[in-house]
């Protein structure tokens, strides 16, 4: 059981890569505030949950009344990792917005925190491990954003810029061997359905 809130943990981590978006958030809100800064990590940080967590709720319905099995999920969602990881490690100078008073929710928030990424690997560890373990799995995550988000000069200026982007790296080749992963389980659960259909 502990094992599976464990394993649950870690593909969220690697998916919402908190690491890798810290130079994003510090130059995006780097005309606010500590007071501003403060409210934007509160608000990025309830978005993002609230955002994962109704996507799990009503995930799966919508995936039965499209007829969309977990295996097509899971390959349509390994691609769909693989693409943003490779992209990600491609293409690293994202644009900066301008800021404004929405911009805990939007872009930070989503899709920053909780992206494609996220919500694709949410639905897919809540399949394999339950509601249990996805819940606590975001949660943590998700107080550990807000952390390190509240800590982002601190963390930075400790690591280093160059850090920061390292760590955001291998976070990306993390991601695209998930999604690698998936697409090999979604293409075995479909064979052998088949093959169970076939006796």
């Amino acid at each position: 059981m502990l094992k599976n809130y464990l394993l649950a943990i870690i593909p969220i981590f690697v998916a919402i890569d908190i690491i890798g978006l810290l130079p994003i958030f510090i130059s995006l809100t780097s005309t606010y505030t500590p007071e501003q800064n403060r409210v934007v990590v509160k608000q990025s940080t309830i978005t993002a949950f609230v955002v994962s967590v109704s996507f799990i709720a009503i995930g799966k319905l919508v995936f039965n009344a499209l007829g969309i099995t977990i295996a097509d999920f899971q390959i349509a969602g390994g691609i769909l990792l693989l693409i943003l990881s490779i992209n990600d490690i491609m293409y690293p100078n994202r644009a900066n917005r301008t800021p404004t008073s929405s911009m805990g929710i939007v872009p930070i928030g989503i899709p920053l925190i909780t992206g494609p990424a996220v919500l694709t690997t949410s639905i897919l560890i809540l399949d394999l491990y339950g509601i249990g373990p996805t819940l606590v799995s975001l949660t943590l995550n998700m107080l550990l954003v807000y952390v390190v988000l509240k800590r982002a000069s601190l963390v930075v200026r400790t690591i280093g810029q160059g850090g920061t982007m390292a760590i955001g790296k291998v976070a990306s080749i993390l991601l695209a061997s998930i999604g690698v992963m998936l697409v090999r389980m979604g293409i075995q659960s479909i064979i052998l359905h088949a093959g169970t259909q076939w006796k």
